[in-house]
C-alpha cells in the first residue's frame, strides 16, 4: 500500500477471514518450521507443512516425581485427546530400533541412557506419521535441563508442560503401595486403588525400586533436575499439586491442555453480554469499552436513540414504542446492521448486550454475518435479581437514583417522595427472568464456545473473568 494515502479503509472482510482461519497464527508457524528446519527448498517444505495440518494436535510434557500420578495422568489425557502415549519404557521397546537396543545396553550396563540416545529415540517417535497426525503425550521426558536443551534444538516443542507436585513424604507413601498390572499396563495402589476383580488383583506386581529409601533417593534426584528444566519452559509451564483425587488432578491438566496460549496475532473483539434482567450486563459492557475502546451497543437503548432522532428506523419503531408493543425483529437486526457497519465498530470492535433474546434471533444475527467472537453468560439468581432492582428509586425532583439497601436516600423527606419504575416491580422481573431462563437453553447450545460466568459476585470481579476470557484463546473442546 501506498503509505501517502493513509489512513487506509481495509475492508471489514480481510481482518474477519484472517481471525476465521488463523492466518496470523499459520504464517508465524510456517516461519518457525522453515528457521528450525531451515530446508534447501521452502517452498515444497512449506506446502508440506500445511497439507499435514497438524499445527493445532496436542503436544503435551508431564513431569513429575515418583509416585506423583503422572504416566496415569498421560495415559487419561491420551485416551482423551486420542493422542499418542511416549514414555521411556515404550520407546525401549521398539522393534528393529539401532537406537533401542543401544539404550538397552547402556541401561543394562550404566544403569542409565545416555542423552543423546534418548532424545534421538524420541526424535524417532515423534517424527513418526502417526505422532504427526494425532499429537503426543511425553511422560517424564525430559528427565534433565541437557535433555530439554537438546529437545529444543532439535525443533521438538511441547505447547504445554504440566509439572506435577507433591509433599516427599505423601509420595514415599504412594510408591510403597504401587502395583501394576502386567497385561494392561494399569497403576493400582494397595490402600487408594485397589481393583474389585480379583482376577487382576491376582495377576498385579510389585515393582522395583519402591521402597522408602530407593524412592527418597530417587526423590532426591528429581528435586535436583527439575530446578534446572523448569526454566527452559517459562511461557507454557503449569504446575498443579498432585495431592489431591487423580480425577481432580486430571480436569485441572486437561483444562490447561485445551487452553490455547495468547496470541500475538491482531484481534478485534466482538463481544456479546447475555444473561437476565439485572444481571450487570450493562455495566459490564461500559467496563470493556472503557477500558478496550469497544463501542458499547445496547438494543434497547439503540431503538431509543433512532426515535429520538427521527432516522427512518426511529419512525417505523415510533408506533410499537407508544403502545408498547415489541418491536419486531426484522426492524431491530436493521437498526443493528446499520450501527455495526459504521466505521469505528470495523474497526475497534464491539460488545452487544441486549440481542440476541433468543435462538431466531442469534440466528438471524449470525445469517446477517455479525457474529460475536466472544460470548458470556452472566447467571445471577432470581432472589440477588429481586435484591438489586425491585429496591431501585427514583428522586421525581432531582432525578438521582437511589437503591433502598446499597444506596439509601439522605433524609426521610427524600425517601417519602421517592417512586419506583412499574418495570422494577417483583412481578414484571419474575416474569422477564423466567422468560430469559426459558431461553437460554437453546442459546447456550448454540453458542456451544460460550464462557458462563456466576454473576452473583462483586462487579470487579467479574469483568476480571470476562476480561480474561477475551484476551485468552477460547478452550478447544475435544469430542
Amino acid at each position: 500500500m501506498d503509505a501517502t494515502t493513509a489512513p487506509h479503509l481495509i475492508p471489514p472482510e480481510m481482518p474477519q477471514y484472517g481471525q476465521d482461519n488463523h492466518i496470523f497464527e499459520m504464517m508465524q508457524n510456517l516461519l518457525e518450521q522453515l528457521l528450525i528446519h531451515q530446508p534447501e527448498d521452502p517452498i515444497p517444505f512449506m506446502i508440506s507443512h500445511l497439507r499435514r495440518n497438524n499445527d493445532n494436535v496436542p503436544k503435551v510434557v508431564i513431569l513429575g516425581p515418583p509416585a506423583s500420578g503422572k504416566t496415569t495422568i498421560a495415559m487419561w489425557l491420551c485416551k482423551h485427546l486420542n493422542s499418542n502415549l511416549i514414555t521411556k519404557e515404550n520407546l525401549l521397546g521398539k522393534d528393529f530400533s539401532y537406537l533401542a537396543e543401544e539404550a538397552k545396553k547402556h541401561l543394562q550396563v550404566y544403569k542409565r541412557i545416555p542423552n543423546s540416545i534418548l532424545i534421538g529415540l524420541v526424535q524417532e517417535s515423534l517424527n513418526e506419521d502417526d505422532s504427526l497426525r494425532r499429537g503426543w503425550v511425553l511422560d517424564g521426558i525430559p528427565e534433565r535441563r541437557e535433555q530439554a536443551l537438546m529437545l529444543q534444538t532439535l525443533g521438538l516443542m511441547p505447547k504445554h508442560v504440566i509439572v506435577l507436585n507433591a509433599p516427599d513424604t505423601v509420595l514415599i507413601e504412594r510408591n510403597v503401595g504401587k502395583r501394576i498390572d502386567p497385561v494392561t499396563g494399569e497403576i493400582y495402589h494397595t490402600t487408594f486403588d485397589w481393583p474389585p476383580e480379583s482376577e487382576i488383583q491376582n495377576r498385579l506386581i510389585e515393582p522395583d525400586g519402591i521402597s522408602e529409601i530407593e524412592t527418597a533417593k530417587r526423590l532426591l534426584e528429581y528435586h535436583r533436575n527439575i530446578i534446572r528444566i523448569l526454566p527452559s519452559y517459562p511461557k507454557i509451564l503449569k504446575q498443579i499439586s498432585a495431592d489431591q483425587p487423580c480425577v481432580d488432578v486430571f480436569y485441572q491438566v486437561l483444562s490447561y491442555v485445551q487452553t490455547g496460549h495468547r496470541s500475538n496475532a491482531p484481534f478485534t473483539p466482538k463481544v456479546l453480554l447475555c444473561g437476565p434482567l439485572g444481571s450487570g450486563k450493562s455495566l459490564q459492557a461500559t467496563l470493556l469499552a472503557q477500558k478496550y475502546g469497544l463501542v458499547n451497543i445496547c438494543c434497547g437503548q439503540l431503538l431509543k436513540e433512532a426515535v429520538a432522532a427521527k432516522s427512518n428506523f426511529g419512525e417505523l419503531i415510533q408506533p410499537f414504542f407508544e403502545k408498547q408493543m415489541t418491536v419486531p425483529d426484522s426492524i431491530i437486526t436493521k437498526a443493528l446492521a446499520e450501527r455495526l457497519d459504521q466505521q469505528d465498530c470495523i474497526q475497534k470492535g464491539w460488545v452487544l448486550h441486549g440481542f440476541p433474546r433468543d435462538l431466531d434471533q442469534a440466528q438471524m444475527l449470525n445469517n446477517m454475518g455479525y457474529s460475536p467472537n466472544r460470548v458470556f453468560f452472566l447467571n445471577v439468581p432470581l432472589d440477588s435479581i429481586l435484591e438489586r432492582l425491585t429496591l431501585r428509586r427514583t428522586d421525581p425532583v432531582t432525578g438521582e437514583r437511589f437503591h433502598l439497601m446499597y444506596k439509601p436516600p439522605p433524609t426521610i423527606e427524600v425517601q417519602a417522595r421517592l417512586l419506583q419504575n412499574p418495570k422494577d416491580s417483583e412481578e414484571h422481573i419474575r416474569l422477564q427472568t423466567d422468560l430469559f431462563y426459558r431461553n437460554s437453553g437453546d442459546l447456550e447450545q448454540y453458542y456451544d464456545w460460550a464462557i458462563t460466568i456466576n454473576g452473583d459476585q462483586d462487579p470487579y470481579t467479574v469483568f476480571e473473568y470476562i476480561e480474561s476470557g477475551i484476551i485468552n484463546p477460547l478452550p478447544k473442546k475435544v469430542t
